[in-house]
């Protein structure tokens, strides 16, 4: 039996990339140094999971508000299939965080800013009817489908290469791909296959990266 001796590569010291630099203490960051040789825009991957944070983030707390209009015997049902999204909303934001700081980023400092750059200023309530079912469904639903957009596109662009971004990005998109088929289902009779979650913010693909919410 012979046994293979890790190669220079695979000496995390001898990774030459840029080191870090905090105050006047210099470091190497292999964790990010592997994503530069992979050939991994660091700073693009940065940008956009802030940008999906903000969102995830903005998401969830207009959930709120539109589940808190939905009125009458039919709003009772309607609400419950938005709080499992609100909540799972809640749980991809949690999701990035780790990730954000891992590869050296960081969220605004300024709440305002992180949630004028989400643009989810749709997600207010419709007008002039603000308990209209219909067009509560509708904004979650595009809601939804922007998120869907935004995880595919870190997908594509990390798999292969950033294997724990990918891991993050992959459970986020298949839950908001599950909360499509929901709002869809209420709109237009399509059906979901949706089985209720066992308990409101499951999260049944994203729970292990999200493990600061109490569940």
């Amino acid at each position: 039996m012979s046994i293979e001796l890790p190669s220079k590569e695979d000496d995390p010291h001898s990774i030459s990339d840029p080191s870090e630099k905090i105050g006047n203490e210099s470091f190497n960051v292999v964790g990010v140094n592997v994503l530069n040789q992979n050939g991994v825009d660091v700073p693009q991957i940065i940008q956009m999971l802030v940008y999906n944070a903000s969102v995830e983030f903005t998401a969830y707390y207009y959930f709120t508000n539109l589940r808190m209009h939905c009125t009458g015997a039919e709003g009772e049902s309607i609400k419950e299939v938005i709080e499992d999204a609100r909540l799972e909303d809640l749980s991809h934001f949690e999701s990035c965080l780790s990730r954000i700081y891992e590869l050296g980023g960081s969220i605004p400092n300024n709440a305002e800013e992180f949630i004028r750059m989400s643009g989810c200023e749709f997600l207010q309530l419709p007008s002039p009817n603000r308990t209209d079912m219909k067009e509560i469904l509708k904004k979650c639903l595009k809601a939804e489908q922007g998120a869907i957009v935004n995880w595919n596109k870190l997908c594509n662009i990390t798999f292969g290469k950033d294997h724990a971004t990918y891991d993050v990005a992959k459970d986020i998109l298949r839950e908001e791909l599950e909360h499509e088929s929901w709002f869809l289902e209420l709109l237009y009779g399509r059906p979901s296959g949706h089985m209720k979650r066992k308990y409101h913010g499951e999260s049944p693909h994203t729970a292990k990266h999200s493990r600061a919410l109490d569940r």
